[in-house]
């Protein structure tokens, strides 16, 4: 028999009495930006206490990189965190030539360099579109993926790829720019004017093609601005949430924009400078008060310097032709040329792949300023051709694990708010 409401006497219910309630939040959610399942203690629709449970996408990407050789876990690296490849290849790829005393050529520098930033304008076009559409904007999403398409035929062109590229190499990169760009061709979506307009930045080389994009792509990153900087809902979504003291940042061993957000211009781009980085003009975008609205600021600042530094290495390619892999065949195939009339070659080219090469015995850690923050790879080998241990330190989860303080006392709305500006991608916090 049910019991009137009116009827319930609720003035001798004690405070402790009053239970708060637990909801998950996840695995399966659109706003979770992959398997992550958030277990909230909720008193109404204020967070009491964030559990974040990782795992779900386990996939033992180290273990696995043990048991295979050096050259054959390059392209796990692209895997761990899908929307910043080619930085994660960088870390292992620069690992490995630690421990052998080998260096790429100048040109290969470069090209990693420009291709780091290419990497980071897609990681961060990528998280403004979905931390947009988490927050109730649609159109930022559509914008964004106009530009990303056009930076994926970059990376389609050096290694056949879209997405996972394994382009570069110990010694070097896969092969060298090409001199020119697919170009659409006629269909029921693109004919006439509209397909002559497609392929209008693609009558020349790759570096021409770039050098077009860079030109046009400040104006399109103003675009973005237009709606959302100044959108009174977008503000009040972001301004005054999540706030991170730097003393709290540090504290988590938090990195990229979630520490340059909270005021520390740390970038290892500028504090460790690896690569070409040193060479390059940028500066480090920060923020004042470490909340999601100053870090929306920085990544959008940081696509414009990521943009300057594009354009520099367009400029240094164009007027520097040279090697782009290092003339040691202990690491780099023979030319495809000589396997057609050297045995002895092609033997080596199939070993090369099959079982690699021996890297000598001893550990080192290698980091990059990944598009999320400071991705390493800890490379121990013992002189065999398979290392022995490969640890690999993933921005998110150092983000992931300050969830509870951060978020405690915000509102059930806000924590979505939170997770899209982790910039989570899940297959590097589970790995």
């Amino acid at each position: 028999m049910s019991v009137p409401a009116s009827s319930v006497n609720t003035s001798g219910l004690k405070a402790a009495e009053i239970r708060n309630y637990t909801m998950n939040f996840g695995p399966q959610h659109p706003a979770a930006h992959g398997v992550l399942r958030l277990i909230l203690e909720m008193d109404g629709e204020v967070v009491q206490r964030a559990d974040p449970h990782v795992g779900l996408l386990h996939r033992a990407t180290e273990k696995l990189a043990e048991s295979k050789p050096f050259n054959q876990s390059i392209g796990y690296m692209d895997r761990l965190d899908y929307v910043s490849m080619m930085c994660n290849e960088h870390a292992y790829v620069r690992a490995i030539e630690t421990l052998m005393g080998i260096e790429a050529p100048e040109r290969a520098q470069y090209i990693r360099t420009m291709y780091d930033e290419i990497t980071r304008i897609l990681n961060h076009l990528m998280w403004i579109g979905s931390n947009a559409l988490d927050l109730g904007a649609m159109a930022v999403f559509l914008y964004a993926f106009r530009e990303r398409e056009e930076l994926m035929d970059c990376y389609e062109a050096v290694s056949g790829a879209r997405m996972h590229a394994a382009y570069y190499r110990p010694g070097g990169v896969y092969r060298d720019l090409p001199d020119r760009m697919p170009k659409y061709k006629e269909s029921p979506w693109r004919k006439g004017q509209k397909l002559k307009r497609f392929n209008e930045w693609r009558e020349g080389s790759l570096l021409d093609y770039l050098e077009r994009f860079t030109q046009d792509f400040p104006a399109r990153v103003d675009e973005y601005e237009t709606l959302l900087t100044e959108n009174r809902i977008w503000k009040q979504r972001t301004v005054g949430i999540g706030v991170v003291s730097p003393e709290q940042a540090l504290a988590w061993g938090m990195t990229g924009a979630m520490i340059r957000g909270s005021g520390i211009a740390w970038d290892l781009r500028k504090k460790q400078p690896y690569a070409k980085y040193a060479e390059m003009d940028f500066d480090i975008p920060v923020g004042v008060n470490g909340d999601c609205y100053d870090r929306y600021l920085v990544r959008v600042a940081e696509m414009r310097q990521s943009n300057r530094i594009i354009q520099q290495c367009v400029k240094w390619l164009k007027a520097n032709p040279g090697p782009v892999m290092v003339d040691n065949f202990k690491v780099a195939p023979p030319p495809r040329e000589g396997m057609k009339d050297d045995m002895e070659a092609l033997i080596h080219h199939f070993k090369l792949f099959s079982e690699g090469y021996c890297v000598p015995a001893g550990e080192t850690y290698s980091a990059v300023e990944a598009p999320k923050g400071e991705f390493g790879c800890y490379l121990v080998s013992d002189g065999a051709n398979k290392p022995f241990r490969v640890k690999l330190r993933a921005p998110g989860f150092a983000h992931l694990s300050s969830m509870d303080a951060i978020v405690k006392g915000h509102m059930l709305a806000d924590v979505v708010a939170m997770i899209g500006t982790y910039d989570l991608v899940f297959g590097e916090v589970d790995r």
